[in-house]
């Protein structure tokens, strides 16, 4: 499995299938690892650790204080769309301690899915600069913990200071429908800024 390559075009001709790479990105605990489980169609792979008291005063977990485990290198899990289309999955670590593999894991991808957890806010800002800077679409996905909406979206969209453009959308990290509609509304946003020729896809080379 190569976690790199080359940009990979979201359609190709003569109705082939064809494979596409995103990320799942944000703070620690915010549901990566939950939404690729929820909606990959083959058993996940994780890189799942127990957390120790290594991790005491470098990973605040007071919102998530019933967490035991932490990604470590990332997740995968696959998807099918629809005939012609797969999507890979990979779902990054949430410490900071961990971003040295960012760049790695988002070479050759279209596009990212920032979780947010808008209990905590400030954990995904990290992720959302890092994109920007390499240009790389994301939509903003708002994990409802419990079932309930925390915040309104614009209120988040100006909390987050992202553009107008940038989709933000809620779900459950649980479902599978739910996540599977964020994935659809990823590749859309993708091929509309594609066809606008705005943005640079897969820019992370």
């Amino acid at each position: 499995m190569d976690s790199g390559g080359s940009d990979v075009s979201i359609r190709q001709p003569n109705n082939r299938v064809t494979s596409a790479k995103i990320v799942i990105a944000g703070g620690f605990g915010v549901g990566k690892t939950t939404l690729v489980g929820s909606v990959s169609e083959i058993t996940p792979l994780t890189t799942e650790a127990i957390m120790t008291s290594a991790s005491e005063g470098v990973d605040d977990n007071e919102m998530v204080q019933d967490k035991t485990t932490t990604t470590v290198a990332m997740d995968f899990g696959r998807i099918t769309i629809d005939s012609d289309l797969i999507l890979y999955l990979f779902g990054t670590p949430g410490q900071t301690r961990f971003w040295f593999m960012w760049d790695e894991l988002v070479r050759g991808a279209i596009g990212a899915v920032v979780i947010v957890d808008t209990r905590r806010l400030a954990d995904c800002f990290a992720a959302i600069d890092f994109f920007e800077h390499r240009r790389l679409p994301y939509l903003i996905a708002l994990n409802c913990f419990d079932g309930r909406q925390q915040h309104d979206v614009n209120d988040v969209r100006e909390a987050l200071a992202v553009s107008p453009n940038t989709p933000i959308v809620t779900t459950d990290a649980r479902s599978r429908e739910s996540t599977k509609q964020v994935l659809i509304t990823l590749v859309e946003y993708v091929l509309t800024m594609r066809r606008a020729g705005a943005g640079t896809v897969g820019a992370a080379q």
